[in-house]
C-alpha cells in the first residue's frame, strides 16, 4: 500500500500584521509637514482672535540681547507707531519672514523684538546672519512673556500704537501679501490713533 503524498512545505514566511498604533506617528509627523508647506504656499496667513487687541500691551521688562537695549512696557508707549516680533533662531518661518521684517525697518518703522525661548548664542548667530532689523531685543527665555502676549507659536507679529495698544496681531510668518493686505492697513488705523490721541 502506497502512503499518502505529503503536501510540499511552503517556504514563504508569515505576512507581518501592521497595527494601527504603528502607522500613527507616521501619519501625524505627515500631516504636522502637510499643514507647514501648505501655511507656507498660502498667499495670506489667518489671522487668529486675540483677546488683546484694543487694549495695552501686557506689563513686562526682559533684558537685552545681541548688543541691543532690553525691551519693557514703557518703551511700547514711546511716541510713534511701532511693531513687535516674537521670534526664535530655532524657528524655521522666523528666517522666511525676516526679509520682510527687515524691509519694514528699512522704510523707518520702528520694530522690537521678543526673542522667544531661545539663546543668546543661537540668537546671536541668526542676527549676524540675517541682518538685525531691531531697535530693541528683549530675550523671553522662559516663555512667561509670550504666555502673557497670547502667544500661540512663534512667529507672531503686533502693531502697536503710540500708546502701547495692541492693533493687529498677525500670526504665522508675514510674506508679500500680508504687507500690503493686512500689515499695512493695520500700520496706518495704529497712526490714525495715534494723531488722535493729546499728547502729553
Amino acid at each position: 500500500m502506497t502512503a499518502p503524498a505529503k503536501e510540499p512545505e511552503t517556504t514563504e514566511k508569515p505576512r507581518a500584521t501592521i497595527r494601527p498604533w504603528m502607522v500613527v506617528p507616521a501619519l501625524g509627523a505627515f500631516m504636522v509637514l502637510s499643514s507647514f508647506l501648505v501655511g507656507l504656499s498660502r498667499e495670506d496667513t489667518e489671522t487668529l482672535p486675540s483677546a488683546l487687541i484694543d487694549r495695552p500691551a501686557p506689563e513686562f521688562a526682559l533684558n537685552g540681547l545681541a548688543g541691543t537695549p532690553g525691551l519693557s512696557t514703557a518703551d511700547l508707549k514711546e511716541p510713534g507707531v511701532k511693531l513687535v516680533n516674537i521670534w526664535a533662531s530655532w524657528c524655521v518661518p522666523c528666517r522666511i519672514e525676516h526679509p520682510w521684517i527687515k524691509g519694514l525697518a528699512e522704510e523707518g518703522l520702528t520694530v522690537h523684538g521678543i526673542n522667544y525661548k531661545d539663546t543668546p548664542e543661537g540668537a546671536t548667530a541668526f542676527l549676524d546672519e540675517l541682518g538685525n532689523p531691531f531697535t530693541r531685543i528683549g530675550a523671553d527665555t522662559t516663555g512667561r512673556t509670550g504666555l502673557d502676549w497670547g502667544v500661540y507659536g512663534v512667529p507672531e507679529t503686533f502693531v502697536l500704537d503710540s500708546e502701547g495698544r495692541i492693533v493687529y496681531k498677525h500670526v504665522g510668518p508675514i510674506q508679500a501679501g500680508d504687507i500690503a493686505k493686512r500689515l499695512r492697513p493695520a500700520i496706518e488705523e495704529a497712526q490714525r490713533r495715534s494723531r488722535a490721541t493729546p499728547s502729553g
